[in-house]
């Protein structure tokens, strides 16, 4: 009795072990060494996912590249065979966060991108710049344009971007209410005072123009914008919400 259930105890063990076995061999094939290929993974995730890939990089992890897209920031296999979503830290010295520098590189790049269509409230004695994603049904957006003389005496210089929270499309494919306001206000022959305007609760003369007011805030979307107001500074820190003037110039002499 004691011989038979040793044989079958051994045969159940030799038949998981085998299994395990096979099952490490196959993933060690598949997760084995791998040459980088920027252009196979550019044409797996536009083929399948259909994304518009902006650059394609290897990470500091091993095996592991970055995709920045028109969608956001993405992470696949060197053969695009794994698509990952999510967030890279570093852990060296201290922690560090290799998909948030990332973004803040490509937000100062993009920005570069709209710096002729922004809507510019510049101080006299400049020593800071943000750029802000507004749209006038914010009540934090109102708040925060009712202090740009505070923003401008303290030396920031304010930049707006248009976004517009409901989108630029509704479910029947028109453009939005908000959409068609900010494109109304970009495209005034005085864009500044009539978002002032605008956001004290005056009414928006329709105007049409190609302004990039859908490309701003797609933009906005890609870098990691999903409020309003949020705050982008010239090293490409994103900030969501508002904040007292005094308060915000105490970050960007930290940073």
């Amino acid at each position: 009795m004691f011989n038979k259930c040793s044989v079958i105890i051994f045969t159940l063990l030799f038949s998981c072990s085998t299994f395990v076995f096979a099952w490490e061999k196959e993933a060690a094939s598949s997760t084995g060494i791998q040459t980088f290929n920027a252009k196979q993974i550019t044409t797996k995730l536009t083929s399948l996912l259909g994304m518009e890939i902006k650059s394609v990089r290897i990470t500091p992890m091993a095996g592991l590249a970055e995709v920045v897209t028109s969608q956001g920031l993405f992470y696949t296999s060197f053969d695009g065979q794994f698509f990952i979503e999510g967030t890279l830290y570093g852990l060296g010295e201290k922690v560090s966060n290799l998909t948030e520098n990332t973004l803040a590189r490509v937000r100062v790049e993009g920005l570069k991108e709209f710096e002729k269509d922004m809507i510019v409230y510049p101080a006299k004695d400049e020593k800071h710049v943000i750029n802000v994603f507004t749209d006038i049904t914010c009540g934090y957006c109102r708040k925060m344009h009712q202090q740009i003389d505070a923003y401008n005496d303290l030396g920031i210089t304010v930049r707006y971007l248009a976004y517009p929270r409901a989108g630029i499309k509704d479910r029947t494919g028109s453009f939005t209410p908000g959409f068609k306001d900010l494109r109304s206000i970009w495209c005034h022959d005085d864009p500044q005072t009539a978002l002032t305007k605008a956001k004290s609760g005056s009414s928006v003369e329709l105007r049409v123009c190609d302004k990039p007011v859908a490309e701003e805030f797609n933009f906005g979307r890609q870098v990691g914008v999903n409020s309003t107001p949020t705050v982008i500074t010239s090293n490409g820190t994103l900030m969501p919400g508002y904040r007292k003037p005094q308060e915000l110039l105490k970050i960007l002499e930290n940073m």
